[in-house]
């Protein structure tokens, strides 16, 4: 029997394996980011379930009424409240989540002036509005590596295929094409988004597409000059001569081998992308108050120096967080680095 050759893809992946730092770091970094994902289940200042009167409830997913529970008022139950949590306890029982705070919850019983320092109820303290840090982190990491894989993602598509058309056709399609990449390289980026902030509060959405204007041009250079080598090859021209259309030439045939050289660059442009939402964010030119931001512990950490824990968190956190996808990218070009791997 035959062993069948492995794909070029299997080889790839083989070889990122081998390299026992980047397989740990991605398997970390994986682990860390669907941690996140489960944010309201692990850290949320709604109960998860509640027995009451024999009859099971849902907050996590529903909005229920303090009357709902023996209560006065028909306005959403506070369950911290001792007296909803007594009435529900007294025939039923309540199960929180592990933490028992949302990014947006503020601690009034607390027994120290905010920011307060780490305890057994806030594991990392809270900050000077007395939020818990931890939490905060959990979902500030979420949104972060969320907004970096769609930036990445959006960026690095639409990049390749600026990139492909200009080394494709070359000539004068070419030569238009690097003249407004020079131009737009040359804006101010800072300047754009300190106008945008002052014109409107930006969303997160608002805020992808003003990155996306700039974050695109990453890739065109890589994938341009694959092309202009790529297109002179002997297959390409066999697949001209026989009517093989354009496009079907340039992601069909040429798109393969120049994919290898820009995949490597795709850890880095993730962690850029953080690097950049964090640093608008403590700027304030970010995501709104109401995101839960690592950023926004950033400038915590800044204002708040009588409180170390706060700067030291986020620093272990992004310092981490960067380090990992690092990693992950060295393992990611030394797979598809041919050189070492012939």
């Amino acid at each position: 029997m035959f062993r069948q050759k492995p794909s070029p893809l299997q080889k790839h992946w083989s070889l990122f394996f081998r390299n026992n730092r980047a397989k740990w770091s991605l398997i970390i970094f994986l682990s860390i980011f669907i941690f996140t994902l489960l944010a309201e289940l692990i850290a949320n200042d709604q109960p998860l379930l509640v027995k009451y009167k024999d009859k099971f409830y849902f907050p996590i997913f529903k909005t229920y009424t303090e009357q709902t529970f023996g209560g006065d008022f028909p306005t959403p139950a506070d369950y911290r409240d001792s007296y909803i949590s007594d009435n529900i306890k007294s025939d039923g029982y309540i199960i929180f989540p592990l933490f028992p705070y949302s990014f947006n919850t503020i601690d009034y019983n607390l027994d120290t002036p905010t920011p307060s320092h780490p305890d057994s109820k806030h594991w990392l303290g809270t900050d000077d509005e007395g939020r818990d840090i931890l939490v905060r982190i959990i979902y500030g990491l979420r949104i972060s590596i969320i907004f970096a894989f769609l930036l990445t993602a959006i960026s690095s598509i639409i990049g390749i295929i600026a990139g492909a058309i200009q080394g494709y056709f070359g000539g004068k399609t070419d030569l238009i094409f690097q003249r407004f990449i020079e131009i737009w390289e040359a804006l101010p980026q800072l300047f754009i988004l300190i106008i945008v902030a002052s014109l409107f509060i930006p969303s997160f959405w608002s805020l992808l597409l003003i990155m996306l204007l700039f974050t695109w041009i990453s890739l065109t250079g890589v994938v341009r000059a694959e092309f202009l080598r790529t297109r002179n090859f002997e297959f390409v021209k066999a697949a001209k001569a026989l009517g093989v259309s354009d496009i079907r030439i340039m992601f069909r045939h040429i798109l393969p081998n120049a994919i290898v050289a820009t995949i490597t660059f795709i850890p880095f442009i993730l962690s850029e992308s953080i690097v950049a939402l964090t640093a608008l964010d403590f700027l304030g030119l970010g995501l709104p108050a109401d995101y839960p931001s690592l950023g926004d512990l950033v400038r915590q950490g800044k204002d708040n120096l009588q409180a170390p824990w706060i700067g030291i968190s986020i620093f272990v956190v992004l310092s981490g967080l960067l380090t990992l996808l690092i990693f992950i990218g060295e393992g990611v070009r030394d797979a598809f680095d041919t050189r070492k791997n012939q």
